[in-house]
């Protein structure tokens, strides 16, 4: 077994200095090499022994797809961009003339922005480009319309993507979860407070509102972290009142009001709905720090949420998240290949629509039975011990 105090100490450095597309290539490079597992067809490897007992053996392959198109990128961006500005001028003239039935264009102007969240996602990867410059200032662009502050966001989500997984790294950038011996140990209100949290309408309703308008507005978590994180914050928030005031003069403040809060509070409780089942679902993986590795929390630990082509397409593949994972440099446009020429990869952590609903009550992690139960199977199997 290789030093797991080696690999952590590699991966916190690597996304922090080098990106977050580093953090897959940090755990590999101290994974001793695997046995030889099959066989070149064409230009695609063919893996022939099973998918979890050579788990690192993926970070290798899927090297293979990390190469963005720089005009594919850049289509990307203008079928995003263009529409989410359509539809917001769409809902802009419905209100004007008091037709309120054009007001559902939020709806759409919402996946947009989703969407272009999912843009900056790559951005903070380094994966949409692959040219740091231009994926950071794309990135901190988008940020001023998503209301994320790009270069503080991308250091928090480096942390998620270096210790998913990890029950001894928790508190960065992901969903808080207890195991079930934590949650019993708490006190009554704390435990309220927990359930409180973990309810569906403060997770995807208050939730959103709270990150992305207020939250997101100073640099928790970091702020003695040095000037990177508040400069990243106010710059943004500086763009963001630019950007308010330009569009409150031209359309009035109610009217923007009015347009630009559903839009957000909506993109918002998406992106979080979709975070939230990556990860919590009934047969994701977690270990003690002592057990934990890059590539088997990566496969395993996210889930392959299998939607619709086009919630596909509006999220940006990012469903196929358990790929993203393992190689967070492959462009979400990519990810597809992948499972075209991996199919075993689709039966891995995979979750349908309907499924992921039921993910909801799964709140707390089942040390014993290696799973995420909900409070009353908790409740149960304490009052049968």
């Amino acid at each position: 077994m290789f030093s797991n105090t080696r690999l952590k100490c590699s991966l916190r450095q690597a996304p922090l200095e080098a990106g977050i597309g580093e953090a897959s290539e940090a755990a590999a490079s101290v994974l001793r090499p695997g046995r030889q597992i099959g066989h070149m067809k064409g230009s695609v490897a063919v893996l022939t022994a099973p998918v979890r007992a050579n788990d690192r053996a993926w970070l290798k392959v899927l090297s293979a797809y990390r190469q963005p198109r720089l005009w594919r990128s850049s289509f990307e961006i203008v079928v995003t961009l263009v529409p989410f500005a359509i539809f917001w001028g769409i809902a802009f003239i419905s209100l004007s003339k008091g037709v309120w039935l054009g007001m559902i264009s939020i709806v759409p102007a919402a996946a947009f922005l989703l969407r272009l969240f999912m843009i900056q996602h790559d951005c903070g990867h380094g994966s949409f480009f692959a040219r740091r410059r231009l994926d950071d200032w794309t990135g901190r662009t988008i940020g001023v319309l998503t209301l994320t502050p790009y270069d503080y966001w991308r250091r928090a989500h480096a942390t998620h993507h270096a210790s998913a997984g990890n029950l001894d790294e928790r508190g960065t950038g992901d969903i808080h979860t207890l195991t079930v011996a934590e949650y019993h140990s708490l006190s009554r209100l704390k435990k309220l407070a927990y359930r409180l949290y973990r309810h569906p309408l403060v997770m995807f309703g208050i939730g959103p509102a709270w990150l992305f308008l207020l939250k997101q507005r100073l640099p928790f978590g970091m702020m003695r972290d040095g000037l990177s994180p508040w400069i990243s914050t106010m710059a943004t928030n500086f763009a963001i009142a630019a950007l308010s005031l330009g569009l409150i003069w031209t359309v009035g403040i109610a009217h923007f009001l009015a347009i630009h809060l559903p839009i957000v509070t909506l993109a918002g409780g998406a992106g979080i709905w979709l975070f939230y089942v990556q990860h919590q679902f009934e047969e994701t993986h977690w270990s003690n720090a002592d057990d934990w590795q890059f590539a088997e929390a990566a496969l395993h630990g996210a889930s392959y949420y299998d939607l619709p082509p086009v919630l596909r397409w509006i999220t940006g593949n990012i469903g196929i998240h358990h790929v993203h994972h393992l190689s967070s440099r492959i462009p979400y446009y990519r990810l597809p290949e992948v499972l075209r020429d991996y199919p075993q990869l689709r039966n891995i952590g995979r979750i349908s629509l309907g499924d992921s609903l039921r993910c909801v009550r799964l709140v707390l992690w089942d040390e014993a039975k290696g799973k995420l139960v909900s409070f009353r199977e908790a409740s149960r199997a304490a009052a049968g011990a």
